[in-house]
């Protein structure tokens, strides 16, 4: 499938999306994120991929935030479906993927843009990289999830502080937050991507998927999160990965997991 907004590109098996929109600094708009719906679902669905690292085209911007002259001049009614339909299309979407998703912020992820990498199951920043919710500034709130990850994230009093201030933080201190795994140069950034994505390749597909799940999990109120743990632990003992992981091990060998 071809796309207008972005870029799909695989290496091995790790596919890398790009949002290309650089003359709007990679900010989201109603097409993007139909696209990136689009482009999740048939990624997850590829049996070659095991991996998915998104980013922003250029230098300037992973994502700068949300297409604000789309909806500037929506009532109540419609920004609540905006918010709503959004984070089910895409956001809560990619949080529940069954494969990785690394997040390489690449510069700027402000407002939908930080959302969208807190989305992402890990964050890795380039140094020059600038992240926020700017939404108070125009007299809204983060409606893309960024009220409820970001507090998981840093802390409550931290997400406070930023979400009430509008401001920025700088990556090392994304850093130190928590926000963001680690922090490199621009040039190294797509390179420590495929390396950590490498030690996760080298894992079962099954189990990751299984554990993805199970942290979730723990993070939803209506969901037990130690009961989906043990539900999921249980069920990788039917799968041929665990045969395969459990064998290999007792013959001192290395694993050839067939992702099933």
């Amino acid at each position: 499938m071809s796309y207008e907004t972005l870029l799909i590109e695989k290496e091995d098996a790790t596919a890398i999306v790009t949002i290309n929109r650089p003359n709007k600094l990679n900010a989201l708009n109603k097409q993007t994120i139909g696209e990136l719906h689009e482009a999740f679902k048939d990624l997850n669905k590829d049996k070659s991929v095991k991996a998915i690292i998104l980013t922003g085209s250029g230098e300037k911007a992973f994502v700068a935030g949300a297409d604000i002259s789309e909806f500037s001049d929506f009532s109540e009614k419609e920004g609540k479906k905006l918010a709503a339909k959004g984070q089910k299309q895409l956001f809560n979407f990619v949080e529940e993927l069954s494969k990785p998703v690394i997040a390489a912020v690449n510069g700027f992820a402000l407002g939908g843009g930080l959302e969208l990498a807190m989305a992402c199951h890990f964050r890795v920043a380039s140094d020059n990289a600038k992240m926020g919710l700017p939404e108070v500034s125009l007299g809204v709130i983060p409606g893309y999830g960024g009220t409820q990850r970001l507090p998981q994230l840093v802390g409550k009093g931290r997400a406070m502080e930023m979400i009430m201030t509008a401001g920025m933080i700088s990556a090392a201190q994304a850093q130190d937050f928590g926000l963001v795994n680690h922090v490199t140069t621009q040039e190294e950034l797509m390179p420590l991507c495929h390396k950590i994505i490498s030690k996760i390749t080298n894992n079962s597909t099954v189990a990751i998927s299984h554990a993805i799940k199970a942290v979730n999990a723990g993070f939803k109120n209506t969901v037990n999160g130690y009961e989906q743990e043990i539900e999921a632990f249980g069920a990788c003992f039917a799968t041929d990965d665990f045969t395969e992981g459990t064998t290999a091990f007792l013959e001192k060998r290395k694993a050839a997991f067939p992702g099933s």
